[in-house]
């Protein structure tokens, strides 16, 4: 195992991978994440000066994430803003409600060798609105921003998270705002018209005292579903994991994968690796903060104890990974990082064989 730097300025914050996507085509790999400007700020979790924009970024690496290639996003931007950062820069800054958002009009092959899909939204509570891009030259150029319904919710926050079944179905795992217009509840929607159009299919657990939110979802060979789920109530915050069996129809509570995940807690990453054990990763944000991992052998009805890749991070300020496995075995994982309390935040890799 080692660990590298994607990208790192010293008077930038770069963050949040788990918010745009990886997507992977052999040894190929595109990670998007964004950058603003660095800022120590005593209140608050992240060290972000809020009165400057983000831009979105884009890397590539051709050798399975020994070495990356980091470039502006080409994705259209809604009213020329970044995109997913709304709750973190001042009102001058935020998107709020995009007036260039278009209708999908279908005809999406899903199934296209070098598809891509990311899922954006503006902020996280009442009156947060979503959309996705479609990109079929391997996140080189995007079409979007294609508006998504609200299906019924005070508002929909969606990041990158979809399985597709066949050429034109596809099912988006979403966060939607609570009936008390706060984050967050999961629920999933489906397209079977290429596109076209979204159904809302299922709720993904009942809708929390605190929230559930930032899916990651998973098709098992059999072809049950799964979901691991960023969970917080009453100053707790844990990773649980619920199940399908008819196809995302109706769910079941299935295990609580990592109990314990720091102050804020972290979005988990959920992989089938190719010996067939699940590996779950994610972000701890207390000390020693760092990057863990949980490996499951009986398809996530257990898990065994955390395994820390690193846990020398300067603060709780990191985490929020993606990750994939390579053809030979190895996981890579992007997150972002920092390596003291009032230092900039950076993009890591870890190559990890589990």
């Amino acid at each position: 195992m080692h660990h590298l730097t994607l990208y790192r300025d010293p008077q930038r914050f770069a963050g949040w991978p788990a918010n745009y996507g990886i997507w992977s085509w052999g040894q190929e790999i595109v990670v998007g994440f964004t950058v603003g400007w660095y800022k120590d700020r005593d209140e608050g979790v992240h060290a972000v000066d809020r009165t400057r924009p983000f831009t979105g970024m884009l890397a590539r690496s051709l050798d399975g994430g020994e070495s990356w290639q980091v470039d502006p996003a080409t994705y259209p931007l809604p009213d020329g803003r970044a995109v997913s950062v709304d709750e973190h820069v001042d009102d001058t800054l935020k998107i709020g409600q995009p007036q260039d958002l278009i209708d999908c009009p279908g005809g999406i092959n899903f199934l296209h060798p070098d598809f891509a899909l990311m899922g954006a939204r503006t902020g996280l509570k009442a009156g947060a609105i979503s959309w996705f891009y479609t990109s079929f030259d391997r996140c080189r150029t995007w079409d979007g921003p294609y508006k998504l319904p609200l299906f019924d919710t005070p508002g929909i926050a969606a990041r990158t998270d979809y399985l597709v079944s066949d050429q034109d179905t596809c099912t988006l795992f979403l966060t939607a705002v609570k009936s008390n217009g706060n984050e967050g509840r999961l629920l999933c929607a489906r397209t079977v018209d290429g596109g076209q159009s979204f159904q809302f299919r299922s709720w993904i657990g009942e809708e929390p005292a605190g929230y559930a939110i930032m899916p990651a979802s998973l098709r098992l060979p059999e072809g049950q579903t799964l979901v691991a789920r960023r969970c917080a109530e009453d100053g707790r915050y844990w990773i649980d994991l619920y199940a399908s069996d008819d196809d995302c129809q109706t769910w079941r509570y299935l295990s609580t994968p990592a109990p314990e995940l720091g102050r804020w807690g972290n979005p988990p990453v959920l992989l089938r690796l190719q010996d067939g054990r699940l590996c779950l990763i994610y972000g701890y944000r207390d000390a020693p903060a760092g990057i863990r991992a949980r490996l499951s052998t009986d398809e996530g009805l257990s898990w065994g104890e955390a395994i820390i890749l690193r846990a020398d991070g300067g603060s709780h300020d990191l985490g929020y990974p993606r990750a994939m496995q390579r053809p030979d075995g190895t996981v890579v994982i992007v997150y972002y990082y920092n390596d003291q309390p009032k230092g900039e935040r950076y993009i890591a890799v870890t190559l990890w064989k589990p």
